[in-house]
């Protein structure tokens, strides 16, 4: 048998470059989290450019005045949003952890109420299972209790640690500052240290990544921020009128982060909390919660249209498989990374997908 060394050779090198590519995207994944700062900077660059370049053709200003009035105006918009929400959050976490105890007892006495019209006795089990069965939803409520604790103690931990928030926070800041103003020498400069065939290569992968990702993103934490005000605006506005919702920061928070991740929505969270609120007679409670729920997802629907520009082409089932992975890696942040990372490696391997991976490294 004749083996054609040449066709080896080549599948051998197709290999190799995937190897190597897929390395470079796990290096550049993890120098980017040690890098955190400078990647929330470039993210923030990347959503205050609109602006930017909007007030130099109103105003007729020059880059560097205008990005300095749009940075100076982000910076006391964020400012006054971290000491707010630091400060509130630090209270509403501090209180729900000294009353975790109460509202779990609450919310078992409410779930019994709920259930009292059905009886386990009337499926004739054996009492064993009947028993597992009651034991097992006691210990639910205990280790929910425990995980409630644990984080809520760690969440008030990482606020209190207000030196090291604020070292984070003024790197970031500087970061972007610089990135605003500075960001046509800052590829120049990258230009004039790389070889031009290179520079021509990574233009083009980084402006198609810089397009795909940067208005993904973009548009993703815009529509999130437009949810996170209606919520929190609403929870607040349903405080007011003196129903029982003591940590408006801290939910609207939590379903804010359910809403980023792809395919979960704020009905993950807002939908049982009606239903339950309903179960447990206060239907006028369960009845606004559905109200604001429907706000915020005709707001999403309204605006998503305008916001993503294009659809980035994955199907919802890899979509969720990237989830799955990054929660397994990283955790529960990797549900939100993990997607990112999908649709970087997408754009990079736009052609070896289009051809079929396996088509495209053994074909001659």
């Amino acid at each position: 048998m004749i083996v054609d060394l040449g066709y080896v050779s080549k599948v051998i090198k197709r290999i190799i470059f995937l190897a190597i590519s897929i390395l470079i995207i796990y290096l550049v994944f993890k120098l980017s989290i040690f890098y955190m700062p400078f990647l929330i900077a470039f993210i923030l660059a990347l959503i205050l450019e609109s602006p930017i370049k909007y007030c130099m053709k109103k105003f007729n200003l020059k880059r560097r005045t205008s990005s300095i009035i749009i940075f100076l105006i982000s910076i006391a918009i964020i400012t006054s949003l971290l000491i707010w929400g630091i400060t509130t959050l630090v209270s509403e976490a501090s209180n729900l952890m000294q009353g975790v105890n109460t509202y779990i007892d609450k919310a078992y006495s409410s779930l019994e109420k709920i259930t009292n019209n059905f009886e386990i006795t009337r499926l004739h089990l054996p009492t064993q299972v009947e028993n597992i069965i009651q034991n097992s939803g006691n210990e639910f409520f205990d280790n929910i209790t425990i995980w409630i604790k644990n984080a809520l103690a760690k969440f008030i931990e990482i606020l209190t640690q207000i030196p090291t928030i604020a070292i984070y926070v003024t790197i970031t800041l500087i970061a972007l500052y610089f990135i605003c103003v500075d960001k046509v020498y800052m590829v120049d400069e990258i230009e004039h240290h790389l070889p031009v065939s290179w520079v021509r290569k990574l233009g083009t992968h980084l402006r198609e990544i810089i397009n795909s990702l940067g208005n993904y993103l973009k548009a993703q934490v815009l529509l999130i921020l437009i949810s996170f005000i209606i919520c929190v605006i609403g929870l607040y506005i349903l405080k007011i009128v003196g129903m029982n919702i003591k940590y408006p920061l801290l939910i609207a928070l939590g379903i804010a982060f359910i809403d980023a991740l792809p395919i979960l929505g704020s009905g993950a969270v807002m939908i049982p909390w009606a239903i339950f609120s309903a179960l447990n007679g206060n239907i006028i409670m369960g009845i606004s919660i559905l109200v604001l729920w429907g706000i915020m997802s005709i707001a999403k629907q309204f605006l998503e249209p305008k916001l993503v520009s294009k659809n980035i082409g994955i199907h919802p089932i890899f979509t969720l498989i990237a989830m799955y992975t990054g929660f397994k890696f990283i955790g529960v942040w990797g549900m939100v990374i993990g997607p990112i990372i999908l649709i970087i490696i997408k754009n990079i391997f736009s052609t070896l997908i289009d051809k079929g991976v396996v088509k495209a490294i053994l074909e001659r």
